[in-house]
């Protein structure tokens, strides 16, 4: 008896494999260049970006040098020292992650680890509504009603710490409702929504079996985040945190509204001072010569910092993802 062939032995109709595995790979191919083409285009336009800011920047770091990162900041003088707009937009992201960072994580357990699906979903819905408010919103309440408020608040803190030296330091007077530490706290509240997402979608790729094992161990629900859930998900989480600090340190008009617009450098955490987005919102449309550069050489700045920050974080987790395949 003659041997059966694959294709006698194929369903009548079928379409024999090496027609589907020509027509598959088309398509990958197709779709592979296709991706590659959008990544490009994407890298491109950064690029373009970054050349064309910097030309139009380059008046004023050929003029000032190593005088980009003075103090002082004077346009009528011809001054454009840019430090105090760099220390307003670290001290404003620091102030945001410190306060956001903490709510967002316990949030994030909170939705994932405590919480039954039913109950979690409104919670989640609500913090998502939270990250589509408009930053135009959020500065112009900031500066309507949190800003007075607060102001109050900052009066009697700066009252309580007044001669202890550290804390007089920070805290005392001069005081004012728009202010580093307002401007932080409205960014504290605009990126807790990003990091709260990024860190829940995070800790929700922990296994079930991880956190099945610890609890046949004896483990309490606690005992089980810190030996379980933390260790697969801290690198994830560490990424999420540092992309909340580049939206921080790039948010414009609700920083413009309650930060005060002083370009000062002053560790009283409660007076006004100014950011890098701040300064060129509100400048740009009186600029123009060397200032207009200045200006310019500022978002090139931001723009350096933005991405160096956006780097980290994917180093982060891809060194944490090498770091649980055991390479």
């Amino acid at each position: 008896m003659s041997a059966v062939t694959q294709a006698d032995q194929a369903a009548p109709g079928a379409i024999p494999a090496g027609g589907l595995i020509g027509r598959r790979g088309l398509a990958d191919r197709s779709f592979q260049w296709l991706a590659l083409a959008a990544g490009m285009l994407v890298l491109v336009i950064l690029v373009l970006i970054a050349v064309s800011t910097t030309q139009q920047a380059a008046s004023w770091f050929s003029t000032e040098g190593w005088g980009i990162f003075g103090t002082v900041w004077d346009p009528a003088a011809n001054k454009f020292g840019a430090m105090p707009f760099i220390y307003g937009t670290a001290i404003t992201g620091i102030i945001a992650l410190v306060m956001a960072v903490p709510v967002s994580i316990a949030i994030a357990l909170l939705l994932t680890e405590v919480v039954p699906y039913r109950w979690a979903r409104p919670i989640v819905y609500v913090v998502d509504l939270l990250a589509v408010v408009p930053s135009v919103v959020w500065g112009l309440w900031g500066i309507l009603v949190f800003a007075p408020w607060l102001q109050h608040i900052y009066t009697d803190i700066a009252s309580g710490v007044s001669g202890i030296p550290v804390l007089d330091a920070l805290f005392g007077q001069p005081v004012s409702g728009a202010s580093f530490f307002t401007a932080g706290l409205i960014l504290a509240v605009m990126i807790t929504p990003i990091v709260t997402s990024l860190s829940r979608e995070v800790i929700a790729t922990v296994p079930t079996i991880d956190k099945e094992g610890a609890y046949a161990l004896g483990a309490t629900r606690w005992e089980m985040i810190t030996g379980a859930v933390w260790p697969h998900s801290q690198g994830g989480v560490v990424g999420a945190v540092l992309l909340g600090l580049g939206r921080a340190m790039g948010e414009t008009i609700a920083a413009a509204l309650v930060i005060g617009s002083s370009p000062t450098i002053t560790s009283h955490l409660f007076a006004p001072g100014y950011n890098m987005p701040a300064v060129i919102a509100n400048q740009f449309g009186e600029a123009s010569g060397t200032f207009r550069a200045a200006l310019m050489g500022l978002g090139v700045l931001l723009f350096i910092f933005t991405i160096i920050i956006n780097v980290i974080a994917r180093g982060i987790v891809e060194r944490n993802a090498r770091r649980k395949r055991g390479a």
